[in-house]
């Protein structure tokens, strides 16, 4: 016994002298190699919304009084629950607050939570940890090297967005603030994310349960600004670290101490963290695994059935988001009637060929839900290739199941989910737009987009077959590109023809007066053409993991 502990004792001794923290840099490295485009994107594009919004702002709102008139529209309870207490509407600083924070700050959340599993609890589940451990490498070198880049990214997104707003000539004091919040916002979730990787002994859990945390944060934040009394913040907030960085108030009072709180959350979850990892057994989560059945329901043997199953969480997260999306929208519909002005150039561009300003607003809400419901499509579909590459999927096709029949399920299941969330957002669009618009209206409208989400489909689907490693990335870029033109393409100055070349663009907007449907049929033979390209290869080729 004691010739046998012997070695075990060495490697202790030697694990003490090298530290825990051997090869901390040569992990940063590696984790940047293999990150380094995925965090690129994420901090260029939280960044470059900063000009985007503030420019079309200010083209909308040019004078003291238009902004006086969006403050009146802005101090909503549907307003204060999607984007927070508009504290100083009054001005284009706090204007760009309302439109463009809570949106940023969550994003952040959502990149801190995916990154940190990413390189954590999903690299500890396909051996990858246990691989880099076999060598010097002290116990926590590689978790703090995935903790110091994912909290590098929410700095460098924070100091990107601060600089930003310095180029807009905006006020020094609520630009800083503006860029601390929201990097702020992202460092929380890097703590919360960290605890929850310890807690699940899968990726997909440690995902499915940071998201949810989030989810509870932003509706405790939303709970708090709806029972707000006036621009005084209900004690409820402070229940949310959302809360706490939005109470920062950029552009407003440009308080700093909520900032420590938030950095303090983060230290204390990667500090917790570190701590259950070193009396964790390696690949193994604090969280019991739920046993399941003994034998699959006949739901879950069905193809289908396990897709729906394994997609579950992102088509109720997905389809609950166009319910408020459309209940939202067609709120404050009517309102945006009163603050833009049809001879400004902003509103031309935001109207389109609408016949008057309510259409043109209700249109630009439609296109923004047929968005939600092409990200969920994209997600759905890229899942397939989690599947692949994180080698499921071999042991399923082990049996009787084709490949065919495997990649159709993923397919009906996205094709069907962003379908009914179409007519749904769209419906509730119309539904509660006090009589702009009917809800069959509405629903049909948005169903009119059903083709571009599936050209959104046949992208990443095509890309599956042919290049099954840049799928996710590219079929995301692809998605992102025909938002951005589609949504700010009049603003940008670009030509119709190459706004109507992408394929939310092509459609054309609701009640327009020259309304064809010809680019909705060629967006179906295109999506067809690439689903049918992208099957045929994927039924042909090897199996390709990671």
């Amino acid at each position: 016994m004691s010739v046998a502990a012997a070695p075990a004792r060495a490697a202790s001794r030697s694990t003490s002298r090298s530290g825990t923290m051997t090869g901390f840099w040569i992990s940063v490295r590696f984790i940047l190699r293999r990150n380094w485009l995925r965090l690129v994107i994420w901090a260029a594009v939280l960044a470059v919304m900063i000009p985007v919004v503030y420019d079309s702002q200010q083209q909308a709102f040019p004078t003291q009084a238009a902004r006086n008139a969006y403050a009146q529209v802005a101090n909503t309870p549907a307003v204060a629950a999607m984007t927070g207490l508009p504290y100083a509407a009054g001005s284009l600083g706090g204007i760009l607050v309302i439109k463009i924070w809570m949106t940023l700050a969550v994003a952040l959340g959502f990149a801190s939570i995916f990154l940190v599993t990413h390189n954590g609890r999903a690299d500890e589940e396909s051996g990858r940890t246990e691989l880099l451990r076999s060598s010097a490498m002290g116990r926590h070198a590689y978790s703090m090297a995935n903790y110091a880049v994912v909290g590098g990214l929410s700095v460098v997104s924070g100091a990107l967005i601060s600089l930003l707003c310095l180029a807009e000539t905006l006020p020094t004091a609520g630009s800083l603030v503006m860029g601390a919040s929201i990097a702020g916002t992202g460092l929380a979730f890097v703590g919360i994310a960290v605890i929850c990787g310890q807690l699940s002994s899968t990726s997909r859990g440690a995902n499915s349960l940071a998201v949810a945390i989030l989810a509870v944060f932003y509706f405790i934040r939303a709970a708090a600004d709806l029972q707000a009394n006036g621009g005084n913040v209900n004690v409820i907030s402070w229940f949310s670290p959302i809360g706490w960085a939005q109470n920062m108030r950029p552009f407003g009072q440009n308080t700093w101490w909520p900032l420590l709180a938030l950095l303090g959350l983060a230290v204390a979850g990667c500090a917790l963290a570190l701590r259950i990892e070193t009396r964790r057994d390696l690949g193994m989560g604090i969280l019991p695994e739920r046993r399941g059945k003994a034998r699959a329901s006949e739901f879950l043997m069905h193809p289908v059935g396990l897709v729906l199953r394994l997609q579950r969480a992102p088509l109720i997260g997905w389809m609950v988001g166009a319910v408020v999306a459309g209940l939202f929208f067609g709120t404050v519909a009517k309102a945006m009637t009163t603050v833009l002005e049809p001879s400004n150039a902003f509103a031309k561009a935001f109207v389109g060929e609408s016949s008057n300003m309510l259409d043109g607003i209700l249109g630009v809400f439609v296109l923004f839900t047929a968005m939600l419901a092409g990200a969920f499509a994209v997600q759905c579909i890229t899942g397939a290739r989690t599947e692949e590459a994180e080698g499921r999927l071999e042991s399923q096709l082990a049996g009787a199941l084709s490949r065919s029949t495997w990649l159709w399920a993923n397919v009906l299941v996205s094709a069907v989910g962003s379908a009914l969330m179409l007519l749904l957002g769209g419906y509730l669009t119309g539904v509660s737009s006090n009589g702009a618009a009917t809800g069959s209206q509405l629903a049909g409208a948005a169903f009119a987009y059903w083709p571009a989400v599936l050209l959104m489909m046949g992208v990443p689907l095509f890309l599956q077959g042919f290049a099954p490693r840049l799928s996710a990335s590219l079929g995301w870029a692809v998605y992102g590109i025909s938002v951005v033109v589609a949504m700010f393409g009049g603003l940008f100055s670009l030509s119709e023809s190459v706004i109507a070349a992408t394929p939310y663009g092509a459609v054309p907007r609701l009640m327009t007066e020259n309304f064809t449907a010809l680019p909705i049929l060629v967006l179906s033979a295109i999506a067809l053409a690439l689903g049918v390209l992208g099957f045929w290869r994927f039924s042909n080729r090897d199996i390709i993991p990671e």
